[in-house]
């Protein structure tokens, strides 16, 4: 969030009354490179190669003669016109042509689930978690049965600790991580496939940000006892600042938390190495739940904000020290070598820092900036501005899709047009300051909080006062003693000391009531009028003319999801990998049946999922439904409680403490009934005294007590949902004559083999089944034989992996509509 240092390196440039005329081609091309780029995103799927060729070979010429033979010719704004359009297709086709580039390096499918041998350079910091260590590898070489074979230059993979389930029957003790470093050269045998992410409404893009990010399969090492053990052949002199960056996240954890069991100190650590060496997974779950609610969470990193604010020091040092010489001054005037120092170091801060998306951004914008101030140009500052969005675009046009692009630009735009010079206004001193920091802090965040709507569904009501009290501490206090703890380790622990009472202070202020407000979110066009609403109050124009935002405020704020009219309900499958979670919503209530796996001891499908697209959706739950107690079905139970604690807990979750410990909980049992908005709900299993096992006989699995929940509305449509029954379940079902027959059926056990018998799939006769399952499930699901049974009976199958979440309707009992088609893009993985 840009604020007081932004400014030193853009106030000058950006000086709009003494801007030149410039050519009014020059603001039109650089609008058309942006639009251009925006545009290229749009695609759902890339031309061939040479169509992109062709089209820049076309703008080449094109710009040629439109320079040479059509300077001024024509209306003003026909010329503009004109080299807007250049320039979008011409930055479009490069897109293009890059994108498709990138695309024919894939992973070929055939080698998918295949034993790989790798040979590799480990490429960035590796990050040991609870259940794995995790590497970026630079691919070198790979062979599959002793034939070369080709592999996409990056490559993610996980070494798990521990036991690691590869089949449904055998679970194998793998080989412990050993330590690696960036720049070692390792060879390992590995399984890759190709990136597959979650798709959900108002989810995160799991495959664009590995798109972004270059990498083209992910995977995980075999290190089990039959295997080859991973070995480390030696180092290289690549990747030499990845390796200085590890090295000082390891120093800052063991000087501030050399006993891992110290919750507080491991957390202060975490915070530490996130603000110098950029790791931010290094900061514990809870305090980015504490910085997101207080809307700080763009302090705990390296943002475009700490980038600036090291220029702005070190161009102010150089300057200093450069005053010191005259031969120097009279060599290079001292403000210019201040600049260029600035910028260098500026950037060798963000190279160190990992050299991430924002980084990166600010770097260019800062480079941008000081060429303009070097060459003597005054240019306005809306065209600085355009210039500094062309630079970061056109090189990066993924930048885009990126929520914190448009969070600074938009920042940066509203503090330029409503006049950043007024700052000069204030009076001199701390209190001039303070008041010139609150005056751009609210207007930051009253233009801010539309946008932050519309790409979070958040609004943090202590934003202001979190950030007021924050900038300046991590910026002039915690910020410069962390970084110079790189020169003297003790000052570290103060930085460490630094942060505690500031976290005290931000987990006060997130725990107050209403502190931070989730609204449902909103179609694109209302978040657009929003911000637009926002930036018009921020604006310095006469008040009647500002309230007028007020009512482009009210679609954003007010919006809420569309839900199905009474007597109808609708049933959304959401793709939570190998596991069940479906919300079931009428025209006022809402269930959730089940809430999909645990990934990792601070990773379920409940915090990354399922919260997230409840609160999208607004969705109050009445009821959780928890079918048994298989942690696949329940994984994300505890965080989804935790955001909805008003909702009935029930399910066949009885002798397992960790659930019971949710809260009061009633078995689901055979013959239990209710309505909602005129919807019927009725339990088919377990029968009355299934979950009690006789004295002397095996304990019940869990599959077996599965709650069926059948849901019909006031036209007799149709939903079964079956948990993981087997064969013998469905078999007594069908015996004692229970009501069955359904439209659509949630497929029992992901599809397994020991369900989904043929003469249960003709009691319930449905035409539509959903499969929730992960990508290449390691258990085979859906299998095949079932898949066969569905299409034997023209059933049709939903898969999660092919389709992502689904969403299927009573009143329309026919169609199914599948998330991958809804809004595809060409970076988004095609299952074959």
């Amino acid at each position: 969030m840009p604020l007081l240092s932004d400014r030193p390196l853009l106030s000058d440039t950006a000086a709009p009354h003494t801007a030149a005329r410039h050519s009014d081609g020059g603001a039109s091309a650089l609008l058309g490179a942006v639009l251009g780029a925006a545009l290229q995103m749009q695609q759902a799927a890339l031309w061939p190669g040479w169509v992109y060729g062709v089209l820049l070979c076309l703008a080449g010429i094109s710009a040629v003669v439109l320079w040479r033979w059509a300077p001024q010719r024509g209306p003003v704004w026909g010329r503009a016109l004109a080299w807007a359009g250049l320039a979008a297709l011409l930055v479009g086709a490069l897109t293009g042509l890059r994108a498709a580039h990138f695309a024919a390096q894939s992973l070929p499918p055939s080698l998918e689930g295949q034993d790989i041998q790798v040979t590799g350079i480990v490429a960035t910091m590796p990050q040991l978690g609870d259940a794995a260590l995790r590497l970026r590898l630079e691919v070198e070489s790979a062979h599959q049965n002793g034939q070369p074979v080709r592999l996409p230059t990056l490559i993610d993979l996980a070494w798990y600790r521990g036991l690691w389930q590869e089949t449904p029957d055998l679970a194998t003790l793998q080989r412990q991580p050993l330590p690696m470093r960036p720049g070692e050269r390792w060879q390992m045998m590995v399984r890759l496939k190709a990136p597959h992410g979650a798709r959900n409404p108002h989810g995160f893009d799991y495959e664009l940000w590995l798109w972004e990010q270059g990498v083209q399969a992910t995977g995980y090492v075999r290190a089990g006892p039959r295997d080859a053990p991973p070995q480390r052949i030696g180092e290289t002199w690549r990747h030499p600042v990845e390796r200085l960056r590890q090295t000082v996240r390891d120093a800052i954890t063991t000087r501030l938390a050399p006993d891992r069991t110290d919750a507080q100190a491991v957390r202060v650590a975490g915070v530490v190495a996130a603000l110098v060496t950029g790791d931010q997974r290094a900061i514990d779950r809870g305090d980015w739940d504490v910085f997101r609610a207080t809307s700080v969470a763009h302090l705990m990193s390296i943002s475009g904000l700490h980038i600036t604010l090291f220029a702005w020091l070190a161009a102010a040092a150089v300057q200093w020290l450069w005053r010191r010489s005259p031969r120097l001054c009279l060599a290079v005037p001292a403000p210019s070598a201040a600049l260029v120092c600035g910028v260098l170091l500026a950037a060798l801060y963000a190279l160190f820092s990992g050299w991430g998306l924002p980084a990166q951004r600010t770097v260019l914008m800062l480079t941008t900036v000081a060429l303009l101030r070097l060459s003597g140009r005054r240019w306005p500052w809306p065209q600085v501005w355009l210039l500094a969005c062309a630079v970061v675009v056109v090189p990066d046009p993924w930048a885009l899709l990126q929520a914190g692009f448009w969070l600074s630009f938009v920042a940066v735009a509203v503090l330029f047009a409503t006049d950043s010079r007024a700052v000069s206004a204030y009076p001199a001193g701390v209190r001039g300051r303070f008041n010139a920091l609150l005056r751009e802090q609210w207007i930051v965040t009253l233009a801010l909080t539309p946008l932050g709507l519309l790409l979070f569904g958040q609004v943090s009501l202590v934003g202001l006062v979190a950030n007021l009290l924050a900038i300046p501490w991590v910026t002039l206090v915690v910020t410069p003693l962390a970084l110079a703890g790189v020169l003297w380790a003790p000052l570290w622990q103060w930085a460490g000391a630094a942060v505690l009472p500031l976290v005290a202070v931000l987990q006060w202020l997130a725990a107050w009531p209403w502190a931070s407000l989730w609204l449902p979110a909103a179609p694109l066009w209302a978040g657009v009028a929003g911000v637009a609403g926002g930036v018009l109050l921020a604006l310095r124009l006469p008040w009647p003319v500002r309230a007028l935002g007020v009512p482009l405020l009210v679609p954003v704020l007010l919006w809420q999801s569309p839900r199905p009219v009474p007597g109808q309900f609708e049933v959304l499958a959401a793709d939570v990998g190998q596991g069940n979670a479906v919300l079931v919503r009428t025209a006022t209530h809402s269930l959730l049946y089940d809430t999909g796996p645990r990934f990792g001891v601070d990773s379920d499908a409940g915090g990354r999922v399922l919260v997230p697209l409840l609160r999208a959706l607004g969705v109050r739950l009445d009821m959780l439904m928890l079918s048994h107690r298989d942690s696949d079905h329940t994984g994300g139970a505890a965080a989804v409680m935790a955001q909805q604690p008003q909702a009935v807990l029930t399910g066949s979750i009885a002798g397992d403490e960790t659930l019971r410990a949710l809260g009061p909980a009633a078995p689901c049992l055979a013959g239990q009934r209710w309505t909602w908005d005129h919807v019927a709900f009725e339990v088919l299993h377990p029968l009355p005294g299934a979950t009690e096992g006789a004295p002397g006989q095996r304990a019940v699995r869990p599959n077996t007590l599965s709650c069926v929940l059948r849901i019909t509305s006031a036209n007799g449509t149709a939903a079964l949902l079956a948990g993981d029954i087997e064969s013998a379940q469905e078999q007594a079902l069908v015996a004692r004559a229970a009501p069955l027959k359904a439209n659509l059926l949630l497929l029992p056990h992901h599809g397994s083999k020991t369900s989904s018998s043929a003469v249960f799939l003709s009691a319930v006769q449905p035409r539509t089944a959903l499969v929730q399952a992960a990508y290449r499930s390691r258990f085979g699901h859906p299998a095949p034989e079932v898949l066969q049974r569905l299409q034997a009976q023209g059933i049709d199958a939903v898969v999660s992996p092919h389709c992502g979440a689904a969403t299927w309707h009573s009143a329309q009992p026919g169609l199914a509509r599948c998330e991958r088609d809804e809004h595809p893009r060409y970076w988004q993985h095609r299952v074959p």
